[in-house]
């Protein structure tokens, strides 16, 4: 009986242990991961990421684009609205489903 109440306790101990453990050892790696420098090639490509980012915004569209973008983007927007028949291209189209009428016959 005695020797059945050890390994009861021993389990319970056993899985206590292991779940402190478990936290502690996940917690200092999120801790040792923000301490931790980024390597110089991602930090470049972040830098990249954010230096595009501000210059989008500050343009408002498209980085360096130039004027030959510009031609090159109003000459394909002509060519879809002769090939559609016209229509505002730069926003989403509205869309209107009607309901189907259904007609009941005698059988």
């Amino acid at each position: 009986m005695a020797l059945h109440r050890l390994f009861q306790l021993s389990s319970v101990l056993r899985s206590a242990v292991t779940l402190t453990l478990r936290r502690n050892i996940g917690m200092s790696a999120v801790l040792f991961n923000r301490a931790k420098e980024l390597d110089p090639v991602q930090k470049l490509f972040l830098d990249k990421i954010r230096d595009y980012n501000n210059k989008s915004k500050a343009t408002g569209g498209i980085v360096d684009g130039g004027p030959s973008y510009q031609k090159n983007l109003s000459d394909e927007v002509s060519k879809l609205q002769r090939l559609f028949g016209g229509g505002d291209f730069t926003k989403f189209p509205d869309i209107k489903f009607t309901e189907p009428k259904f007609e009941e016959g005698t059988k």
